[in-house]
């Protein structure tokens, strides 16, 4: 089972498979300039077992969309207004970046579980819609995930990982609850 228990068809409603609010801009009134709002399993229960979800992403002037994976998903983003550089990082051992500044009409697809990001490089808002495929995609912070844990990493491990001295490493983890 993949986590949610279907509906008995007899108690299935419209309301199981539709979601409004996409047509409402994101705040994007925080440190990222950031903001996305999801359309998963949670929000529409007719989604359970389709291999599908999706999102809005609202970016204000300069805001980041941070390092991230999907480690369920594969990702197609669709620029609907603005412009959004999008990135992704290939696997060992060539760690490449793929990157390309995007316009209105444009889209761009992220791997599977490879650490990927966007970024508003357009004077004004920009908006994207996200298609996955599936209905649960997880998301992981990378450098959230690294220096955010509970408990903590070690120092040391990021200290190593960073290929800084131990002080760095500490300053790093502190500023993460």
């Amino acid at each position: 089972m993949n986590g949610f228990a279907c509906k008995p068809p007899q108690s299935v409603t419209p309301n199981d498979f539709t979601f409004s609010g996409l047509n409402k801009p994101g705040d994007t009134a925080n440190p990222a300039g950031f903001k996305v709002t999801l359309v998963t399993v949670d929000q529409i229960p007719g989604l359970n077992t389709q291999g599908l979800s999706m999102g809005r992403l609202d970016f204000g002037p300069g805001g980041v969309n941070a390092p991230h994976i999907h480690p369920r998903a594969s990702e197609m983003l669709i620029v609907m207004e603005g412009s959004l550089e999008v990135g992704f990082v290939t696997t060992l051992p060539e760690t490449k970046l793929i990157t390309k500044v995007l316009q209105a009409g444009e889209a761009f697809v992220f791997p599977q579980a490879l650490t990927h990001y966007q970024r508003n490089v357009g004077k004004g808002p920009a908006v994207a819609i996200s298609a996955l495929d599936s209905q649960n995609p997880g998301t992981q912070r990378v450098v959230a995930a690294v220096l955010g844990s509970n408990p903590k990493l070690p120092v040391e491990v990021v200290a190593k990982a960073l290929q800084a001295d131990n002080n760095v490493a500490a300053q790093l983890l502190s500023k993460f609850k």
